[in-house]
């Protein structure tokens, strides 16, 4: 599984999620393995997508706190990534906190998910959706759940 420095955005693969002594291997912070779901900003984003294992798929969901399917949204997709960690990683982009990401990923509604792979956009969906339809969504992406 891999996750994300808090300190310096370097990726991390780890083997036990439950470790609380994990390091980063660039840094060397402490890291969050436990963590399922990590909110980043564009420029961290950016970092992920470009240095992003080619196996590893990365899920963004693109929101803001005061849309209600978004908010409605956050737990089917904080469930999605408890549930089916292995191959993907989950990431959240507020885009009130970063209204840049709008512009920069050419965002038109919310909330929106984005799927990458290597440095590619593969694919994307638009609006809240329940848990089955969102893995099915991902399964038809080419994603190994």
């Amino acid at each position: 599984m891999i996750t994300i420095c808090p300190g310096c955005s370097g990726l991390n693969r780890v083997k036990d999620p439950s470790r609380t002594d994990a390091k980063c291997g660039h840094c060397g912070g402490l890291l969050e393995p436990s963590r399922t779901v990590f909110e980043v900003d564009v420029a961290t984003l950016g970092h992920v997508v470009r240095n992003a294992p080619a196996d590893l798929a990365v899920l963004v969901d693109f929101w803001a706190p005061w849309c209600g399917p978004c908010v409605s949204f956050a737990p089917v997709y904080e469930q999605c990534a408890k549930t089916h960690r292995e191959g993907v990683l989950y990431l959240k982009l507020n885009t009130e906190d970063h209204q840049d990401a709008g512009l920069a990923f050419n965002i038109r509604g919310i909330p929106t998910l984005v799927l990458f792979r290597g440095t590619k956009e593969v694919a994307r969906q638009s609006g809240a959706m329940p848990l089955p339809m969102l893995t099915q969504w991902m399964q038809t992406q080419g994603v190994r759940l």
